[in-house]
């Protein structure tokens, strides 16, 4: 409540990500669900649907989501990526919030380096980057299905063998996945006292 009595109006939250095999789709879909936030999928030639770039200037924080190629985000992410030069230019989304997340084939798979590029494109942009906030599944006693079990600090991280498909996925990545949202959208009403 602010004073007075009035209720402040709830963050606009966006998650903007690319999936070529639907892992990092499933991942987009809980984070959104934790964060009541709107989708916006980056499609195989790397564009945004209609309106989309309308919805990442409104937006309070921006939630970046790639899946793990080759060490770092899949093509289609980086022309995106390449493509926010404008509002980079302008300064549109400078102190928004921003988060991002990933998924890959290996337990490590240098997921580290995807949510590091992810990371460096925010601070590019002059955001303010909001951690995972779960503490890691480390213990002895730790089952795969753990919250925070893959142990990452600076975003979500999701891992699925490379046979399986999207509807395999691990369902403790994927509850993390959606607590994550809510730290975001958490940290995003925060914000807007």
């Amino acid at each position: 409540m602010m004073d007075g009595g009035a209720t402040s109006k709830e963050p606009v939250i966006a998650v903007i990500y690319h999936s070529g095999y639907g892992h990092t789709q499933r991942m987009a879909q809980a984070i959104a669900a934790g964060a009541g936030a709107e989708l916006v999928a980056i499609d195989a030639d790397g564009n945004l649907p209609q309106g989309g770039w309308n919805l990442l200037d409104a937006a309070d924080a921006i939630i970046m989501g790639s899946p793990t190629y080759m060490g770092s985000v899949s093509w289609q992410f980086k022309k995106f990526a390449d493509a926010s030069s404008r509002p980079w230019y302008a300064q549109t989304w400078k102190d928004k919030l921003f988060s991002g997340f990933t998924s890959s084939a290996a337990l490590n798979g240098d997921k580290s380096s995807t949510l590091n590029y992810l990371f460096t494109l925010a601070m590019q942009h002059g955001g303010i980057w909001v951690s995972q906030g779960i503490q890691p599944s480390n213990s002895k006693a730790a089952q795969r299905n753990d919250p925070n079990f893959l142990g990452s600090y600076s975003g979500a991280m999701s891992q699925s063998p490379s046979d399986a498909s999207a509807g395999e996925m691990a369902p403790g990545d994927l509850e993390t996945a959606r607590a994550f949202g809510e730290r975001v959208a958490d940290v995003a009403s925060r914000f807007r006292r």
